[in-house]
């Protein structure tokens, strides 16, 4: 049996007709910058999220540079963040000579351990990017709370967690990305919500930084030709909106389809004492973007499963402060054992709405297989 990590084809061929419709409609309306298609999906994503503001943007990455530059994360401040993460989280940071900072994460959920953070701000700290990871969120309650003793912005790299909501000591679960100054989300392929190429979201609840968030997607101006600052090109495509808008309708489907696999897996693993799952912590509603594993002898693992047709991913094989580009901020091995350790074991399973029992069934047994040799 061949059991692909991702595909979007079964999603297309069950709602082949809604797609056709939505692309060909909009190749029939014509050209569109900012149109109908991305204003309809902004408003979806307001709705869902609970989010004041909803601003449209090329791609997840595209979203935290503009909003880390609209934050003031610039030559001069450092940031905080994790190490253990994909590289946008922190080159939103370098790209305007900000300082990233890391800290360890939560070895049993691979977020930042907000107990850490406190220890690291300086007079020069301006902001904290905590990334909800996988599938879950950070400890938002002590995150918001030394930043709020602080005086620290707070981006929510939110990239990877469309779903998730945050309650914690509250009374009312929140979105990721509504509880900092900003949250972006990127709706890549592979995403919970995923559309057919980049495309990305910026959120907030703040006029302000709703208003300039607009002004920088169209390089910076306020209306056509009058620049009031040097801004992006960064505008999310009509036709990737569109094919959201088709998605966004079976969002809670698709969510509870992954929740259903997650115990599938956390079920037939749960006996094999090479194999660890993560943790979820705080009182919050998770989503399996991804579903991963520590596993031992991970590398042997990977090219096994490999070998019998099962795809996997490693998210993430080097944490960022031992990555070429970071060299210059002086960070060695060792520095953050936790995510380095993490590191060495990590591996992500298939999981997606289509994917059947039986290609889950199949997976678990092969793992099991594996080590039983």
């Amino acid at each position: 049996m061949k059991v692909k990590f991702f595909t979007p084809t079964r999603e297309y061929q069950e709602k082949k007709l809604e797609f056709d419709k939505a692309v060909l409609g909009l190749m029939e309306r014509g050209v569109s910058m900012l149109g109908k298609e991305v204003t309809d999906f902004e408003e979806s994503v307001k709705e869902f999220t609970g989010a004041k503001y909803a601003i449209g943007v090329a791609s997840g990455t595209d979203g935290l540079v503009m909003a880390s530059d609209i934050l003031g994360f610039k030559e001069g401040t450092e940031v905080i963040t994790s190490p253990f993460t994909f590289l946008a989280s922190s080159s939103c940071i370098a790209k305007n000579g900000a300082k990233p900072v890391f800290v360890d994460i939560d070895e049993e959920t691979f977020s930042i351990d907000a107990t850490k953070i406190e220890e690291k701000i300086t007079k020069d700290t301006v902001g904290i990017i905590p990334i909800h990871l996988f599938s879950q969120m950070g400890d938002m309650d002590k995150i918001m709370d030394i930043a709020s003793r602080h005086n620290l912005r707070v981006l929510e790299d939110s990239a990877e967690s469309f779903g998730m909501r945050w309650k914690g000591n509250g009374s009312d679960y929140k979105h990721a990305g509504t509880i900092g100054d900003f949250g972006v989300f990127s709706f890549f392929p592979t995403k919970t919500l995923g559309a057919y190429g980049d495309a990305g979201m910026i959120v907030t609840n703040d006029d302000n930084l709703a208003n300039l968030a607009k002004i920088y997607r169209v390089h910076g101006a306020s209306r056509k030709y009058h620049y009031d600052f040097i801004g992006y090109n960064s505008r999310l495509d009509s036709m990737q909106a569109a094919i959201l808008q088709v998605k966004i309708k079976y969002i809670n489907d698709a969510i509870e389809n992954r929740d259903r696999i997650a115990k599938l897996y956390k079920d037939r693993l749960q006996d094999c004492e090479f194999i660890k799952i993560p943790a979820i912590k705080g009182n919050q509603k998770p989503v399996y973007y991804v579903f991963n594993i520590l596993a031992e002898r991970r590398d042997e693992l990977s090219e096994y499963l490999k070998a019998n047709e099962i795809g996997t991913s490693i998210y993430y094989p080097i944490p960022l402060h031992l990555q070429k580009c970071f060299e210059y901020l002086g960070y060695k091995k060792g520095d953050f054992p936790v995510a380095e350790r993490i590191a060495e074991n990590v591996m992500a399973l298939p999981i997606y709405p289509e994917i059947t029992e039986e290609e889950v069934e199949f997976v678990c047994e092969t793992i099991k297989k594996f080590y039983k040799k």
